[in-house]
């Protein structure tokens, strides 16, 4: 794949990111991702379809609550919105690829800014997909989902399909529809649904149980849209706590399985999980992986962090082997993502402002996931770890175990099997050892 460059070159000195190996001195290379290495039956590309996010990699421009951007990237410095949707683009595909890598991910308004009105919108977003499907056709680069930004906007401080005004019900509806049909015009193969308002501030002003009912019919709607025009793809909810709500309807991923279960939408559904989302519910990141994957909607995933002594959605980019090798082995096991990828829903920091800090950020980020991807495919060749877990539960591999997993023993049955067996020899977790094997193989 060869790097796309428009009418001018944005990231002049650097040309296309290549695996090295481990042992390489040079910060514009790969140190671990090989994307054709086959571990366990698939190569690194297969496994991560690694993604840019479009927002914050080419519109972040390190603005936060108490002070503006501080990048002057060149791709924003047009006036007018339609070449500087063009700039931004010919921007993004260099980067892409130039980090050899195949996908890429948008909201609708990251593409171009939405105008005074639906009509303009609608306008402008046609105008910047036949754009975008030009660059793709030449590039070969893919994109990996679509997504309408339903938050931004001040129509939707109060929520989009769960605004208790139609109007803007009906307005969101509107939008979805053009990112759709942007997403389906451009092969996307999936589509994303983030609640960024979609719950409440305060339950004195708040019917509940109505505005979950909207949210299960608003999402009806857009999925039999999307298969009556052709969209094959999976859709993805993204689960997350708070923030900007005190309390949104997609708390967690057990939160998202239970709707989508209640509201017969499971078969067209599956889970973005977001790791700073995760620790925002007080879960891990591999804890919503298990939980996504224990009912198979492990879909997708947006890698990022969050700095553990704040208590907000601070998107920085992943560092931390231990943490993403404890994920890896969930993705190992559960066989892998059904049908997304790996998308950097990360930011350079505010202090970060030299263009080529955006290749660090995300050669590391995708070194990061491919180190812990060896790792984790090493301790499960060749350790105890499957052999120690699955001790902890031999006592239901056989007799009276199986059968109450098997569900012949009734509770009667239980009392007396625990009047025989009363000298109860507690079993060890082994958690340090397992701890250890982990930071062993790392």
């Amino acid at each position: 794949m060869r790097p796309i460059i428009g009418d001018r070159e944005y990231f002049e000195g650097i040309s296309k990111i290549k695996y090295e190996g481990k042992d390489t001195d040079n910060p514009l290379a790969y140190r671990f991702y090989d994307k054709n290495r086959v571990v366990a039956g698939k190569t690194m590309q297969e496994y991560f379809k690694f993604a840019v996010a479009y927002w914050h990699t080419l519109t972040g421009v390190g603005s936060d609550p108490f002070g503006i951007g501080t990048k002057t990237f060149p791709w924003l410095k047009e006036e007018y919105p339609y070449k500087r949707a063009t700039d931004k683009m010919d921007a993004a595909f260099e980067f892409i690829t130039k980090l050899d890598l195949s996908y890429y991910c948008f909201h609708d308004v990251d593409l171009i800014d939405e105008g005074g009105s639906l009509e303009e919108f609608s306008k402008r977003l046609n105008f910047i997909t036949d754009y975008a499907k030009k660059k793709q056709d030449i590039s070969g680069v893919k994109l990996l989902w679509g997504t309408a930004n339903l938050f931004s906007h001040p129509r939707y401080m109060n929520g989009a399909s769960t605004n208790p005004d139609f109007d803007v019900v009906a307005f969101a509806g509107a939008q979805v529809k053009n990112a759709l049909d942007a997403t389906i015009k451009l092969g996307g193969e999936n589509y994303v649904f983030w609640g960024g308002r979609e719950g409440y501030m305060s339950l004195l002003n708040t019917n509940m149980k109505r505005e979950l009912d909207h949210l299960a019919t608003f999402l009806h709607m857009c999925k039999d849209y999307a298969r009556k025009n052709g969209f094959e793809g999976t859709f993805f909810i993204e689960p997350k706590p708070m923030e900007p709500t005190k309390h949104q309807y997609d708390f967690d991923a057990s939160t998202v399985i239970g709707f989508l279960q209640k509201y017969d939408l499971i078969d067209d559904f599956k889970l973005n999980i977001e790791v700073n989302h995760a620790t925002l519910a007080l879960h891990t990141f591999e804890h919503e992986l298990q939980v996504a994957a224990n009912h198979g909607l492990l879909g997708s995933i947006d890698a990022n962090r969050g700095d553990y002594q704040n208590g907000w959605d601070t998107d920085q980019f992943p560092v931390d082997l231990f943490e993403i090798t404890q994920a890896m082995l969930v993705l190992l096991q559960s066989g892998g993502l059904k049908g997304g990828g790996i998308n950097f829903d990360a930011k350079l920091r505010r202090n970060s402002t030299d263009l080529e800090d955006l290749f660090y950020a995300h050669i590391g980020g995708i070194d990061v996931f491919a180190r812990s991807l060896l790792v984790a495919n090493d301790i499960l060749e060749n350790s105890e770890f499957v052999n120690l877990r699955k001790m902890r539960y031999y006592s239901f591999d056989t007799g009276s175990g199986k059968e109450f997993e098997e569900g012949k023993f009734k509770l009667e049955d239980l009392f007396q099997h625990a009047l025989q067996n009363q000298n109860i020899q507690p079993i060890s977790g082994k958690q340090e050892l397992l701890e250890n094997l982990i930071n062993k193989f790392i």
